[in-house]
This record gives structure tokens, C-alpha cells and sequence, in this order.
């Protein structure tokens, strides 16, 4: 080949591939700006499902938790965390809860269930169940058609009520439904009702405990029709699939009715422990199961 010809050849390729590079260089920085646009849209969306998520999730499972913030963090274009901070609220004594820290894609967002499954704790002496990070005692349901518990149904209320200058929260278990009118009227004035217990899986617990959410919601120091409402309408977004039995057959049973009506399994009651006596020896309670405790100081005032 003559050499001019080669030279010419291979000048033209240089072009050529300068020309190809400039245009891809080209297509990157126009195409750049739409690709960040459209995964921060997706980001965000998935943000705002989490949220939405554990709302929800906060709403019908979690026994007097509250949660005092969700923060977003190594937040980026692909995804990232969303922050729970949570507390309890023992009759005015605001304690720390576990901590979640949820992560969210493009498409698939997931709560940090790893922090909500409690611990547990067995020896000789006995078991109970902890919140992971604050080592508190987790207080535990009791469903009424669950015969056979692996440590047995307790009834902690005679110890806890002897407890001097505290204040606690408790599980009170049912030995059968009773309508939230019947219920108002067995729980003493200076009680809290907290929290309902309204339904749960039916779960072999001989062996273990399952680890089965309890659904239920915070009735509010006024209950009315309005609070239970929304409770329901949020376990129907829930369950939108309908694959949780229990949650399905509660919602076809009790979805209509007016909030006085409605059968409760349980309740979650917070006070001062010596005003737990009055509930030692009532045949209408299976088990009480005692949560978080806090004692009392001169400058912070119990609600009740």
C-alpha cells in the first residue's frame, strides 16, 4: 500500500473516532441529567412507600410505640435508609424503644423487621422476651383460643402491683372477647388504655413463640367511632391482598360495627403499679404480661 494512502487512512480513522467519542461525550452529558432526574423520581417514590409502610405498619402492630421521627439518610439516587426513632409512653414516663433503621431501592422497599422481632431470654428460672437494643421486657398477648403457650400463660399483676414508686405497662389477655363497652367498664379509673388487642394468627406457641404480630390501635384518651375507623381502614390497606386470615376475618366480622361493639382480646394498659392491685384475681383476665417499668421522680407528674 502506498504510504500516502495509509497515512490518509489512518487519519481518517482518528477523525472518526474523535467524531464517535465527541458524540458519545454528547449523548452522556444530555442523557446524564434525565437519568438522575428519573432515579431521584424513583428514589423518591420508594421514600415515600416506606414512609407510608411504617405508618402503617406502627398503626395496627406495635403496642404503645411512638414514633418520634423518621429521618432519611445515605440517601442517593438508588436508594437508601429511613430512620425510626421510637419511645414508649409508661403513664407520662417517656422511655427509648429500639431504633429501625429501613431501606428503600428503586423498587423494592424493606422495614427493618430484624429490630422489631424481639430477643429472648430463657433459663431454669423462666423466659421472657426484650426489646434488642433497650434490653427492656417486651409484654406479651395471650390469644384465647391458643391453648398451650411453651412457658405457660402468666399473670404478672400481683408482682408488679407490689412494686413501690413505679410505673409500668402491662398486657392484659382476655379469657375471652369482650365488646370495648364491656371492657371500659372492668378497667379502674386510674388506668390508661393505651392500646387494643383485636386479632391475631392462631399459631401452634407449645414449642416457642412463633413470633406472630398482635393487630389492634391506640384508641386515644377520647375513643370514639372516628379512631376505630381509621384503624380499620388502615388494616384493609394492610392486608389489600387479603392473604392474612385473621386480619380478613376480623375485618368481615367487625368491620361495620360502632367501636362500643367491637370484641377486644386484650388491652395494654399503663399506670402507677400499685393501681394494678384492683385487676389481681378478676376471673375476666387469662394473663398479664408485664412490658417496660420506670420508677418515679419528684419532677416528672404520672398522667394518672
Amino acid at each position: 500500500m502506498d504510504h500516502s494512502l495509509k497515512k490518509a487512512l489512518t487519519k481518517a480513522k482518528r477523525k472518526q473516532m474523535l467524531k464517535f467519542t465527541m458524540i458519545s461525550i454528547l449523548v452522556v452529558m444530555l442523557l446524564l441529567p434525565v437519568f438522575y432526574r428519573t432515579g431521584n423520581y424513583f428514589a423518591a417514590k420508594s421514600t415515600m412507600r416506606l414512609h407510608d409502610a411504617l405508618v402503617m405498619h406502627h398503626v395496627i402492630s406495635q403496642p404503645n410505640v411512638q414514633m418520634d421521627s423518621r429521618v432519611t439518610s445515605n440517601r442517593s439516587m438508588f436508594g437508601g435508609n429511613i430512620v425510626t426513632n421510637r419511645s414508649k409512653n409508661i403513664n407520662g414516663y417517656v422511655v427509648p424503644w429500639s431504633t429501625l433503621t429501613s431501606s428503600y431501592g428503586w423498587i423494592q422497599t424493606e422495614i427493618d423487621f430484624n429490630e422489631l422481632i424481639p430477643g429472648s431470654y430463657s433459663s431454669d428460672t423462666g423466659f421472657y422476651e426484650y426489646d434488642k437494643q433497650t434490653k427492656q421486657k417486651v409484654a406479651t398477648f395471650y390469644h384465647p383460643l391458643i391453648e398451650d403457650y411453651h412457658d405457660g400463660v402468666q399473670n404478672q399483676l400481683a408482682a408488679v402491683s407490689e412494686m413501690e414508686n413505679y410505673v409500668a405497662e402491662v398486657a392484659v389477655s382476655f379469657d375471652r372477647p369482650y365488646t370495648f363497652a364491656e371492657v371500659q367498664g372492668r378497667i379502674p379509673d386510674n388506668l390508661n388504655i393505651v392500646w387494643l388487642y383485636m386479632t391475631s394468627e392462631i399459631r401452634d406457641e407449645s414449642m416457642g413463640p412463633a413470633g406472630m404480630p398482635v393487630y389492634g390501635f391506640a384508641p386515644g384518651s377520647s375513643p370514639d367511632d372516628a379512631s376505630y375507623a381509621y384503624f380499620v381502614e388502615t388494616l384493609k390497606e394492610y392486608d389489600d391482598r387479603g392473604y392474612n386470615d385473621a386480619i380478613q376475618e376480623f375485618l368481615s366480622e367487625n368491620a361495620e360495627k360502632p367501636l362500643d361493639d367491637v370484641e377486644v382480646l386484650g388491652v395494654m394498659l399503663t399506670g402507677q403499679t400499685e393501681n394494678f392491685a384492683a385487676l389481681v384475681g378478676k376471673d375476666f383476665i387469662r394473663g398479664a404480661s408485664v412490658g417496660v417499668t420506670a420508677e418515679m421522680v419528684p419532677y416528672i407528674t404520672p398522667e394518672k
